[in-house]
Formats: structure tokens, C-alpha cells, sequence
């Protein structure tokens, strides 16, 4: 719709005020005849407008703001979801709030409380961690969906992956492709789905034969995944036995463990294969070395939104979990 395609562009087109547009546009037909009704829909029609839905809520005075708190907008994966629900609750008649939280629990608190105040509709919590703010926000019964990172404080919808299930997919992508000495990098802090990821990888192996004591592991402190990634691997590829496959719990790690291969003189992905958990679109550009579990990010809003009506609804909370594949 062009930009320029407003309520007095329909009045101008019918011959009408701004008011009767705005009247009829919103259901009041009974003040016009049916033959001004009739005009302005034909002038709707021949110029384009479309009604905000969100515009139209706020005016009618409902709650339609939701926010949306993201632990790291930094990371690409967070960024492709934020910009997901951004979309889809436009679509759906909300509007959106956008904070950062960094991944700390007092900003997330602030937040929380700021929220509050704004008496939001809604809440969704991009990879949450656990305060004493969320555990309060839960139980004063604001609609929440907690994505990625299930609500560290309780139940609550849940929208993301099967974790185990994908670090158990690599598993087998290794093992079949004759990998003797498979390793893990992953945050020493880490969050649910971080460990997830690991114990999913680490308990197929031993289901096809490889010791848990047999897996390297890398852990890397800090809240930066390329931290994470470049100092992990540090004593991995310093070993007489360094491992010649190396799972990564999200595609920032992988960035971090592939400089320190470089530095290292190894190549990637020979003899040393690296896989990630993620997938981002960005690896096309800047990674097209690294082999991905692929998450489907750019559809995670339509399920955000579709479990946040859904509460709103009062019905249970369910998971909503999404498929993945390798890409």
C-alpha cells in the first residue's frame, strides 16, 4: 500500500469528510445513507487502504501492546525471531515493544516492571533466564511465550525446537560419516537449550557405541557465543588427539571455533567437520563452510502469536514445538 494512502485520501476520493470515512471504515454505517456507504467502499477499493488493525484496537482502548524481551539482539538467530513477531503481531492487530535484556536477570527485571506499568497484553520472552521479576510476572497472569529457552521459573507455552532431538541428529551425521573423535563446544552458563543440545548428542553416541568419557568437551565462559566459541576450543585443538568433528550449540560458537582453528593451522571442515545448531540465513555470507542444523526462525512469530491468543483464550498452555533440518 503506498504510503500516502490515508483516510482523507478516501474522503478526497468520495467526496466525504474524514469523519464518515473514519465512521464507516469502522462498522458505524447506520449516520450515512446507502449510497454514501456505497462510495466511500468504492473509494477504499479504487485507491487501496487498508485498515490498521493495531491503530484501530488502540483507539477503541484495548490492550494490544505485547512486549517482546530478547536476551541478545546481537545474535542473528534473536534478531530473525524478534523481526518474525514483529511482523506477525502487526498482522494480527498488536503492537510491539522491543527490549534487550542482555541476558541479565536485573535488566530483565527492570523490563518486567516497566511492562507492567505499560499494562501490556502480552509477553514474549526470547531466551529468558530465571529473577525474582518473572517468577512475579508469571503468577499476575500476564499471557506469556517463552521461546527458545523454556520458563526457567515454571510451566509456560513453550515455542522452539526439540533440542535433544537435534544434538541427537548430529550424532548420527557424525558417526555415519566415520568420525572417531567427536567433541562438543558449548557456554559453561549455559541455558536449557544449550544443555539440551549436549545431552542429546552426548547420549546418542553412547547408544552407537562412543563412551560419554570418549567426547571432548570445550566450555567457554562469557555471555558472547563467539567468546565462547574461540576459547572453548582452545585446549581441543591444542590436544595430541585433537577431535576431527566438532558440534557447536549455535552457529555463533562455530564462528569463534573456526578462528581459533585457523590461528591452530586446521582446516574446516578437513579434516576437522563443524557443525552448528541454528542455521541463520547469514552462514550463506559469512559461513558457507559450516554445515547447520537449520531452525526455521522466520516462522517463529506465526506460532508466538497463534500461542499468545491462545492463553488469551484461556486455553492451557502446550508446546509448540517447530521441525529443523540439516541445510
Amino acid at each position: 500500500m503506498p504510503a500516502d494512502v490515508s483516510l482523507a485520501t478516501v474522503a478526497a476520493q468520495a467526496g466525504v469528510s474524514v469523519s464518515t470515512v473514519s465512521r464507516i471504515v469502522n462498522g458505524e454505517t447506520r449516520r450515512a445513507s446507502p449510497a454514501t456507504v456505497q462510495r466511500v467502499r468504492d473509494a477504499i477499493e479504487a485507491v487501496g487502504y487498508r485498515p490498521n488493525p493495531a491503530g484501530r484496537a488502540l483507539r477503541r482502548g484495548e490492550t494490544q501492546l505485547v512486549a517482546v524481551l530478547a536476551a541478545n539482539l546481537d545474535n542473528p538467530a534473536m534478531a530473525t525471531i524478534a523481526s518474525s513477531t514483529e511482523a506477525a503481531l502487526r498482522e494480527a492487530g498488536y503492537v510491539m515493544i522491543l527490549c534487550d535484556t542482555h541476558d541479565r536477570p536485573e535488566l530483565q527485571d527492570e523490563y518486567l516492571a516497566a511492562m507492567r506499568v505499560q499494562r501490556v497484553g502480552g509477553l514474549v520472552m526470547i531466551a529468558a533466564v530465571a529473577s525474582p521479576g518473572l517468577a512475579e510476572m508469571a503468577g499476575a497472569g500476564v499471557p506469556m511465550v517463552f521461546v527458545t529457552r523454556r520458563n526457567p521459573v515454571g510451566p509456560g507455552l513453550f515455542v522452539g525446537i526439540d533440542d535433544r532431538a537435534a544434538g541427537a541428529a548430529v550424532a548420527d551425521r557424525f558417526v555415519a560419516a566415520g568420525c572417531r573423535r567427536p567433541a562438543v563446544v558449548f557456554p559453561r552458563r549455559g541455558s536449557s537449550a544449550s544443555r539440551d543440545r549436549v545431552a542429546g548428542f552426548v547420549d546418542r553416541l553412547a547408544a552407537l557405541g562412543v563412551a560419554s568419557e570418549a567426547v571432548l568437551r570445550g566450555e567457554g565462559d562469557g555471555l558472547s557465543h563467539l567468546q565462547v566459541g574461540y576459547d572453548g576450543s582452545a585446549g581441543l585443538f591444542e590436544r595430541a588427539d585433537r577431535p576431527d568433528a566438532v558440534l557447536c550449540v549455535s552457529d555463533q560458537i562455530a564462528y569463534g571455533v573456526a578462528r581459533r582453528a585457523r590461528e591452530a593451522g586446521i582446516g574446516i571442515p578437513d579434516p576437522c567437520r563443524v557443525v552448528s545448531i541454528d542455521g541463520t540465513p547469514l552462514n550463506q555470507w559469512v559461513a558457507p563452510w559450516l554445515a547447520s542444523v537449520r531452525i526455521p526462525y522466520p516462522v517463529y512469530g506465526a506460532e508466538i502469536v497463534a500461542g499468545l491468543e491462545a492463553i488469551r483464550r484461556g486455553e492451557a498452555p502446550a508446546e509448540r514445538l517447530l521441525p529443523f533440518a540439516f541445510g
